[in-house]
């Protein structure tokens, strides 16, 4: 009785080291599981931290708009214009700012396609518009193609039908009614740009206050291009 005992009392004790075991060859495996979902959380963190990054309102290169929060459909373009009108596009900027020029901003050209057609508007709700200048001289820039690109409801920034050019007036004005903008990453913005060679290619992607602004405003300056 007493062996019995003893044998079932061994085997008890072989069985709970054999469990044991078990559980420390189980042991790697959480580990492993852990470590992976630690890193996978990390990865998110930094891709999160990256798009945050090149889409500062106030990074390298940004602009943040000035922004009329009024219903475009209850602004007649005549006062559009006049509110335009009333930053004296002929005025020079005063001399201690030297007309800088704009920066590239990263994540300026995505979804940039060369050569945007020249348009009369990319629907309605929204205008963008303002002044560029040359840099150095702060004299207009006159005749320049401007291509303007967004995220709207009919499509994403990619779609041909949200994307156009417009040229510069005499005074170096552009203009360009659009459907309203849709946010995307949470920030509503325009890409705005120009690639024609007289000037260095300058990349913007400009940050709104929000979706409803009826129109906004991005002045910039361009660098000559010596080298063409």
């Amino acid at each position: 009785m007493n062996r019995q005992q003893s044998s079932n009392s061994s085997s008890n004790v072989d069985h709970d080291r054999l469990d044991g075991e078990g559980e420390m060859k189980k042991l790697p495996a959480s580990l492993t599981s852990r470590v992976i979902t630690i890193l996978g959380l990390c990865s998110l963190a930094a891709i999160i931290a990256v798009m945050l990054f090149t889409s500062e309102r106030n990074g390298p290169g940004s602009q943040l708009l000035t922004a009329t929060t009024e219903n475009a459909a209850n602004t007649p373009v005549s006062d559009v214009d006049a509110i335009a009108q009333t930053t004296q596009p002929d005025a020079k900027p005063d001399a201690s700012s030297q007309c800088v020029a704009t920066e590239t901003m990263p994540g300026g050209d995505n979804f940039y396609v060369p050569n945007a057609p020249i348009v009369e508007n990319l629907g309605t709700g929204l205008i963008v518009r303002g002044t560029v200048r040359e840099a150095g001289t702060c004299s207009p820039a006159r005749n320049a193609r401007i291509q303007i690109w967004l995220n709207t409801a009919r499509g994403g920034e990619g779609d041909p039908s949200n994307r156009g050019s417009v040229m510069t007036d005499e005074n170096g004005r552009y203009r360009l009614e659009t459907s309203p903008v849709v946010s995307q990453f949470g920030q509503p913005h325009v890409h705005i740009a120009y690639d024609d060679g007289a000037y260095v290619p300058l990349f913007l992607r400009a940050v709104m206050e929000n979706e409803n602004a009826s129109s906004f405003t991005v002045d910039f300056f361009l660098e000559p291009n010596n080298n063409g």
